[in-house]
């Protein structure tokens, strides 16, 4: 614990993820602390869902044109439906979770973790900890691969352009990583989660950006040809197509994946009303204005690149596209703080708690900023975050391959951490009785994800395989 957290309240304390560098007065509930003696918590639908949306229309919605072209106009948006549809139900399951007891005054679960050590307890919890925050780090590698490749868009069409179209203008994306990186480095020393809101709100105006821009070049093709690209039934049938079409489920799996950081984003959520009911609405309006932008850039169709924007880069008119990846980049500076500061919280804790007497873990430092609070400096943290961001720069060099890498993402994470715990801590938590109607109910929605999550699994893979026939390592070129 920090030097200066919150005195001992009973065994609630081992949970708490950000400490809160004050003197709390023993009993919550006064105008400036909140039930559990924290600062009050200010968060609205509109926070909450800036953070949904930021975590979800990240760089899923990029290769989503391309998981659409490959199952067809028919099972595509069906399969995108059904998706939006369980993760929704889910979500809702999960935000009950939030409070152990009563929904409005219970103990709270600060994060997913403490969620499920809170309600079923035992090898469980290892098990959860490691898939989310497993997953956590593979998404901070997504992001630096998608920043990269729209990088290298920008880039390779300015080039083009200035050539006449005669260079064929072709760009590592090694560079660009690097510079991505280190941004990262340097907004991975903001503290805390709550201190991030108005990055979810940058990048929620960016992904609109992004998506409308998306939306206007697919309608613009559509008028162009005068129908929709790709087919009913998705591309012709083969081994190769099956894989691809078990990737694109796992794609469309990563494009809604947002629960691992669920209960996070519901912990700044101010009350009353309950957390529960805020956060509810906030599920509902981000699972709906996502799944709208979803659909409308399914309209690229078949020949659809990986990653939707950069594949058309030369298309005129060109400048558009450069605004569009421009705002993709720092849509994705900010959805990677939304995904790794719960990583970084969670590190962060477990080290004050393993050694408390260490002043480079708990010291702060007060540093003046004129004009601002002194930022508190604190060394392991500087140190930790760096080494962490270093490190997924240097793996996303290694492994660039963008589409497989989002769907083995999707699958590992999609049926663990949006179906099976949500619905086992929802049946423990109403006492639903075995073989009955309901809870049958729930088993089949959970096997029917686990299906869906192993071939996802098995067809990215694949594309993995494929892919390292022909690789390079740090010779990436888009």
């Amino acid at each position: 614990m920090v030097e200066s957290a919150a005195p001992e309240q009973g065994p609630q304390n081992h949970h708490q993820v950000f400490d809160v560098s004050v003197n709390v007065p023993p009993q919550g509930g006064s105008n400036c602390f909140d039930d559990d003696g924290k600062l009050k918590r200010t968060g609205s639908v509109w926070t909450a869902s800036a953070h949904i949306i930021t975590a979800v229309i990240g760089s899923g919605v990029l290769s989503l044109a391309w998981a659409t072209a490959q199952l067809g106009w028919i099972a595509g948006p069906t399969v995108m439906f059904l998706f939006a549809f369980v993760t929704h139900y889910t979500s809702v399951l999960l935000a009950a979770c939030y409070r152990s007891g009563d929904p409005d005054t219970g103990k709270r679960n600060y994060t997913y973790m403490d969620a499920v050590r809170e309600i079923l307890g035992g090898f469980q919890v290892k098990v959860c900890g490691a898939i989310q925050y497993l997953n956590l780090f593979g998404v901070a590698i997504g992001y630096t691969i998608a920043a990269s490749i729209s990088m290298t868009a920008i880039k390779e069409s300015k080039c083009f352009h200035s050539s006449g179209g005669k260079d064929p203008c072709k760009v590592s994306s090694t560079p660009y990583m690097i510079i991505f990186g280190v941004v990262e480095i340097l907004f991975s020393q903001i503290p805390d989660f709550d201190q991030i809101w108005w990055l979810s709100i940058v990048a929620v105006v960016m992904s609109f950006t992004y998506s409308t821009i998306g939306l206007g070049l697919g309608i613009a093709k559509v008028a162009e040809t005068g129908k929709f690209r790709g087919s009913l039934t998705g591309i012709s049938s083969g081994t190769d197509e099956i894989w691809r079409s078990f990737q694109a489920l796992g794609a469309i799996a990563f494009a809604y994946s947002y629960s691992l950081t669920l209960i996070e984003i519901q912990d700044t959520i101010k009350a009353p009303p309950s957390e529960y009911k805020t956060m509810k609405k906030a599920t509902l309006l981000s699972v709906a204005v996502t799944t709208f932008f979803y659909m409308s850039h399914a309209a690229f169709g078949e020949l659809a690149p990986g990653n939707l924007l950069t594949g058309f880069g030369f298309h005129n008119p060109y400048w558009l596209l450069d605004i569009a990846n421009i705002a993709i980049v720092v849509h994705l500076v900010g959805a990677y703080q939304v995904y790794c500061q719960h990583l970084f919280a969670f590190i962060e804790k477990t080290a004050r708690n393993w050694f408390p007497e260490s002043k480079f873990i708990t010291k702060e430092i007060e540093i003046p900023i004129p004009g601002f609070k002194p930022y508190k400096l604190n060394l392991f943290r500087l140190v930790w975050r760096t080494i962490f961001v270093v490190i997924t720069t240097v793996i996303s060099m290694l492994m660039p391959f963008f589409n497989d890498v989002v769907g083995i993402l999707g699958a590992f994470g999609f049926w663990p951490l949006t179906v099976y715990f949500p619905v086992e801590m929802y049946i423990v938590r109403k006492k639903i009785p075995k073989w009955s109607t309901r809870w049958l109910c729930l088993q089949i929605l959970s096997l029917a994800c686990l299906i869906i999550s192993v071939a996802a699994a098995v067809g990215s893979f694949a594309g993995v395989v494929t892919d390292l026939k022909v690789y390079k390592p740090f010779k990436t070129i888009y």
